[in-house]
């Protein structure tokens, strides 16, 4: 009886192990997202982020706090539940991130964007940010890009130093971008977006490729401001993210503050640009 006992208590540690081991790919990202989003269904939310969590990962909830402290206290569900539909990994293999939709609820339902940022950690995949917008039922069925790394590389650095100048490249990058946002308005964001950007924004359907986002920026936003509060940039070199404070002024002559996330590719010409962007309401 022990025995068997023992082998049920290994058994489900291994594939709890299992479920969220990184081996460099972008499958393994996924495999690890999907069984997070199972796990919540199975055992509550509250069980199921914290299990994923790195020690120092923060959500949104709206405002940034530390996941575990969160989720200690949170009201538990098991009625949330979500699907990623875009994800990537680094060359470097040790960075991602992952993005889709989720619905919470059984009779009534609710629905938004999320994205989350993970890391490796003692070879398992564990999410650094995640953060969700809610929005509409979605009206058509999102086609799903995963996306494997082209190679496995991580550079050299001599020192922390160099890694540190390394990854400030992101910062100065968002700081011009806010600097030309300033001076030519949402218009600016143009050319800081890869041509199959995406942009998950409250309200809306994921908005998919450069036009569109210039088109919903265009029409909607009169300002914007960024506030950026941390990034940090894949050892690989290719991936990073920003995370701060926006302020939004509408053509409506309204103003709203929300939490973002940015997602930045590093281009074959050097430059940066803007991946997979979302933004949530943020409480003041």
């Amino acid at each position: 009886m022990k025995k068997f006992i023992y082998t049920l208590l290994f058994t489900s540690l291994s594939v709890g192990v299992s479920a969220q081991k990184a081996d460099g790919t972008t499958k393994s990202l996924v495999a690890a997202e999907r069984a997070f989003a199972a796990d919540a269904v199975k055992d509550g939310a509250n069980a199921a982020f914290t299990k994923y969590a790195a020690d120092d990962a923060l959500v949104f909830r709206p405002n940034p706090i530390n996941a575990k402290k969160f989720y200690a206290t949170a009201p538990d569900m098991k009625d949330l539940d979500w699907t990623p539909v875009q994800a990537r990994v680094s060359r470097s293999g040790d960075w991602g991130f992952t993005s889709g939709s989720y619905v919470v609820g059984t009779d009534k339902k609710s629905y938004g964007h999320y994205l989350s940022v993970w890391r490796v950690n003692d070879g398992k995949w564990e999410f650094i940010l995640d953060l969700g917008a809610e929005t509409n039922k979605a009206l058509s069925k999102p086609t799903t890009n995963f996306v494997e790394p082209k190679d496995h590389y991580i550079p050299k650095y001599a020192n922390g130093k160099d890694l540190k100048v390394s990854r400030e490249v992101i910062n100065t990058t968002e700081k011009t971008l806010n600097t030309t946002l300033k001076s030519f308005g949402a218009s600016a964001f143009a050319g800081f977006l890869n041509n199959d950007a995406r942009l998950l924004f409250p309200g809306t359907e994921p908005l998919i490729g450069k036009e569109n986002i210039q088109a919903f920026c265009n029409r909607m936003i009169d300002k914007i401001n960024l506030k950026t509060t941390a990034f940090d940039k894949a050892l690989g070199g290719d991936f990073a993210y920003t995370y701060g404070v926006a302020t939004i002024d509408y053509k409506t002559d309204l103003r709203e503050s929300f939490n973002y996330i940015f997602i930045w590719e590093r281009q074959s010409d050097g430059n940066w640009n803007i991946m997979t962007q979302i933004f949530t309401l943020a409480e003041r």
